[in-house]
């Protein structure tokens, strides 16, 4: 990590997702399901930056020596602790995943990185990276960037804040979304288009694909 942080020229983006809607969604599809196969957040965030990097595809891609070297599919890595560390196996071609079957194979990932039983392809493919330390109530806060990934998004907790709607301040579930990205593969342009299209894919839950 120390070598990614001198050699890519890293930048930030930051943003805010309003949660509310997707909560109150999570809520009805995750009605009556058990405890071990409800949707969780980190699902809902896996599907909407797969969608996201679909439409922008400098941002799944590798830094190579001959530059910038786009990816065949989308395969999301997230972030698992396990005894000795942090690994961050993939979902892979998880653009072509609803969200429930999104959120089943992060239940298995987390499962198998922690009993030593991942593949090859999971640990190694990762073309975008996401980091989630919201379960650690972690407000906000920066990634260093995963080599040879060109970007990766950092989520902080869901927090309750005083927020305007129509004029009127009331109480809404507010969380911080903060992408790293590589500035000789990346602009910053694309990088906040990127991420307001993260952003609405959260606020608008009906939208995504269940």
């Amino acid at each position: 990590m120390s070598k990614s942080k001198r050699e890519a020229p890293h930048f930030y983006v930051s943003g805010e997702a309003h949660l509310d809607h997707l909560f109150r969604h999570l809520e009805l599809v995750n009605d009556g399901r058990s405890d071990d196969d409800r949707i969780s957040l980190t699902a809902v965030l896996v599907h909407v930056a797969a969608d996201a990097l679909v439409a922008h595809p400098h941002l799944n891609a590798h830094w190579t020596e001959d530059g910038l070297a786009l990816a065949d599919g989308v395969h999301v890595g997230v972030a698992v602790a396990v005894d000795d560390g942090l690994i961050a196996p993939a979902v892979l071609d998880c653009a072509e995943l609803d969200v429930l079957t999104i959120s089943r194979r992060l239940r298995d990932l987390a499962d198998r990185a922690r009993t030593g039983r991942l593949r090859v392809d999971e640990m190694n493919e990762p073309t975008f990276t996401i980091s989630n330390l919201g379960m650690h109530e972690a407000s906000r806060f920066t990634a260093i960037l995963n080599p040879p990934q060109v970007a990766i998004l950092a989520t902080g907790a869901a927090e309750q804040r005083a927020i305007v709607v129509d004029g009127l301040v009331v109480p809404g579930t507010v969380m911080a979304i903060t992408l790293s990205a590589d500035h000789r593969a990346i602009d910053g342009v694309a990088a906040a288009q990127f991420l307001a299209m993260v952003r609405r894919g959260l606020e608008s839950p009906s939208g995504l694909k269940w």
